[in-house]
């Protein structure tokens, strides 16, 4: 038994209005495609270009490794630079993968290949954060830790992305102080028996390619696999609702400091514990 999946809407170039009245307000997921045609990174983003531009620069590195107790949220597990990574992406098959990386603050050229797309948000243009994968990595279901709206463009192959909007948090066994879920789940192939809340979870599911954008709205869960090697450029404005603004602004200030240290303090044992308490809390909702 697999997820009944729904099709995120697919629409080409859209104006500020329709974007604000057809998707932001109902804070709704929507793959954008023809939006980005006119930046120059449109054409010019790939491999050989950011080895070119970047490969010197030493870049953060996960695997597909779970939760390590001795380690800081977010904190990497390795590091190289660029162009040995890419190396690697295209020898074949890796769980490799560049999360959360503010590569334009090293390489600021790159921001003159791009534009801000004008869609009513307001856009942080601090952080426009990068994300690499080889071929069948995957980044484990979550949410970002404040709430953002996001607009999500990939470059350079495909990937495959689900999302579950976050009225279904309830039933995701979502680990306390944390905005991830429990690591078992595998969201390819979910065991029903072990995690029968899922059975309620209807996630939306799109394949993005070169050029492509998604939205996605504030709190919406999300799971990646890369299809193909390749990578994706976040662009990301405050939530707008004051609800996800608190609750975001507490993960940043508080929870995640508190988990750090609950780590640090307890160890092991404090990650099993939050893992009996998602299962516990979830099953209850059932």
């Amino acid at each position: 038994m697999a997820f009944e999946y729904i099709e995120i809407e697919r629409v080409e170039k859209l104006t500020k209005k329709e974007f604000i009245e057809n998707y932001y307000k109902p804070q709704k997921p929507v793959v954008i495609t023809n939006q980005i045609e006119d930046w120059p990174a449109f054409t010019k983003w790939n491999f050989d270009f950011l080895r070119e531009v970047a490969g010197d620069k030493t870049v953060p590195l996960y695997d597909n490794r779970k939760t390590d107790h001795t380690k800081k949220v977010n904190e990497p597990d390795f590091t190289m630079t660029m162009s040995e990574y890419i190396d690697i992406l295209e020898k074949g098959p890796t769980h490799l993968r560049i999360f959360l990386y503010n590569l334009m603050k090293d390489v600021p050229s790159m921001k003159d290949d791009m534009k801000w797309p004008d869609l009513g948000l307001r856009l942080l243009k601090s952080l426009p954060l990068v994300f690499f994968g080889g071929q069948n990595a995957k980044v484990f279901m979550h949410y970002d830790i404040d709430f953002p709206n996001i607009f999500h463009f990939h470059f350079a192959g495909e990937k495959q992305c689900v999302l579950v909007d976050p009225k279904e948090t309830k039933y995701m066994y979502r680990l306390p102080y944390s905005w991830i879920c429990n690591e078992d789940i595998d969201f390819d192939n979910p065991d029903f028996d072990k995690f029968p809340a899922l059975k309620k979870v209807k996630p939306y599911i799109t394949n993005l390619k070169h050029g492509e954008m998604l939205y996605m709205p504030e709190g919406w869960w999300h799971y990646m696999k890369y299809l193909t090697p390749g990578f994706s450029l976040s662009l990301r404005s405050l939530a707008g609702r004051p609800g996800n603004l608190l609750r975001g602004l507490a993960n940043v200030t508080f929870n995640r400091y508190y988990d750090n240290w609950m780590r640090k303090r307890k160890g092991q044992a404090w990650l099993d514990y939050k893992d009996e308490v998602a299962i516990k809390r979830t099953n209850a909702q059932l």
